[in-house]
């Protein structure tokens, strides 16, 4: 009878552990302005949500989880469930990332001598001369010998390739995944569990998905409205992507 009665109280008492509860709470700026679009994490169960329009949200934790909040352009922040949070809103401001100003060349003004000017704005004669014959050896046509294939040599058969965009465009699809690569840092890729190695294969994976992009290459510009579609885009492929491939 003891031995019956203490299997239930441990079974009461694991179960209690292992509860489940809801974490809510409300994310801003240092101003107290609502955030939306914040990637709420739980770190022990790797569950992610996404803050609505008023930058609410509820997830699912216990005490002592640690919940992990992202916003490009903001320091991530960590934050530890308590106790109190479990019955209480987790309000949460994040700080704005320092932009570092790039370094700006002084160029010497005119001094109005000519024998200083001409020094300081001409180019030596070998500089100029070498300019010259760059452009002039670019501007002749390569003959198409050089790069025939020779003689039982294994000629890569030609397809589609990958989309660089239209002549016209600002950008490429590969400019547009280097940009996203430096805005949102490797670290958010890592934090999805994403390899480094495998970062810019996943972005092509997101884009190959249907991510509307035509005027982001055309014009060379990715707003921030952007980047956030981009970001909501990576929550819904980021399952199909880690799937076995006979499952894509």
């Amino acid at each position: 009878m003891k031995l019956k009665l203490l299997f239930i109280l441990s079974f009461i008492f694991s179960i209690h552990i292992y509860a489940q509860d809801y974490i809510f709470g409300k994310i801003t700026t240092e101003e107290n302005i609502e955030m939306p679009d914040v990637t709420v994490i739980n770190i022990r169960t790797d569950e992610r949500v996404v803050t609505n329009t008023d930058g609410h949200f509820m997830i699912s934790g216990r005490e002592g989880d640690e919940l992990r909040f992202v916003k490009n352009g903001y320091e991530r922040i960590n934050r530890k469930v308590t106790k109190e949070n479990i019955g209480s809103p987790l309000n949460v401001a994040l700080v704005r990332q320092t932009t570092l100003i790039a370094e700006v060349e002084v160029k010497r003004g005119l001094t109005g001598d000519l024998k200083i000017d001409s020094k300081s704005l001409n180019k030596p004669k070998k500089v100029q001369k070498l300019t010259k014959d760059i452009d002039k050896y670019i501007a002749q046509k390569s003959d198409p010998r050089i790069l025939a294939a020779k003689a039982g040599e294994f000629v890569q058969p030609k397809g589609q390739g990958f989309s660089v965009g239209k002549v016209k465009d600002q950008w490429d699809d590969v400019d547009f995944m280097n940009y996203l690569r430096e805005s949102l840092g490797d670290q958010y890729f890592i934090d999805l569990k994403i390899e480094k190695s495998l970062i810019q294969h996943f972005i092509y994976y997101v884009l190959r998905g249907g991510f509307e992009r035509k005027k982001i290459l055309k014009y060379g510009f990715c707003s921030d409205a952007d980047l956030m579609r981009f970001q909501r885009a990576v929550l819904i492929r980021i399952s199909s992507y880690r799937a076995p491939q006979t499952q894509r």
